[in-house]
């Protein structure tokens, strides 16, 4: 009876593992809408608008000290100018940073965006802010923010976005560069 039961658990635990790495291999990751509207040649962007549209809204200010974008599921600092650091003092401060509650429990997992992540803020459609137009965030530097994300070319570099017109670039480690925390998985 024991071995009989043994193995109906095996076969079970199999199937679950099997139908689990199924619908993983089959689940898109969603790619969000650029917002551009215009089109400047058939095929383009502006024609096609591909991608998953944005929530409405968008972000979700939760009235203590943190947003929640509500298209990606991430909580970020809604103090965008969290101080200019070098990439290890960045590091250092989001990891320590104690920001926010939930279930009345203060929030102590914050981190350094990864460079996906932090584009993910991002849109290509505004002049001069890099931002959505709505966004809660206050203030936003207009300047490079710096992900968690290391240059393979040269790892004395890290990946930064520009707030400004959403520009990735890779910077020098030790330059000063603004930091926004963020939580979450994604």
């Amino acid at each position: 009876m024991k071995k009989r039961l043994f193995t109906a658990l095996v076969v079970l635990t199999g199937l679950f593992l099997m139908s689990a790495s199924i619908v993983w291999a089959q689940a898109p990751a969603p790619v969000a809408k650029t917002g551009q509207t215009i089109s400047y040649a058939t095929g383009d962007d502006g024609d096609l608008r591909k991608g998953v549209a944005w929530p409405s809204p968008r972000f979700t200010d939760n009235e203590d000290g943190t947003v929640t974008d509500n298209l990606t599921g991430l909580m970020w600092a809604k103090n965008a100018s969290q101080g200019l650091r070098t990439w290890d003092e960045a590091l250092d401060y989001a990891n320590n940073l104690i920001l926010g509650t939930s279930c009345g429990q203060e929030l102590t997992d914050w981190r350094l965006p990864n460079i996906l992540e932090l584009q993910s803020l991002t849109v290509l459609t505004n002049v001069d802010s890099a931002l959505p137009t709505d966004h809660p965030f206050s203030p936003v530097p207009f300047y490079y923010y710096w992900s968690s994300t290391t240059s393979v070319n040269n790892t004395n570099f890290a990946w930064t976005v520009h707030m400004v017109d959403g520009a990735v670039n890779n910077k020098d480690k030790t330059s000063l560069i603004c930091v926004w925390p963020v939580r979450g998985e994604n």
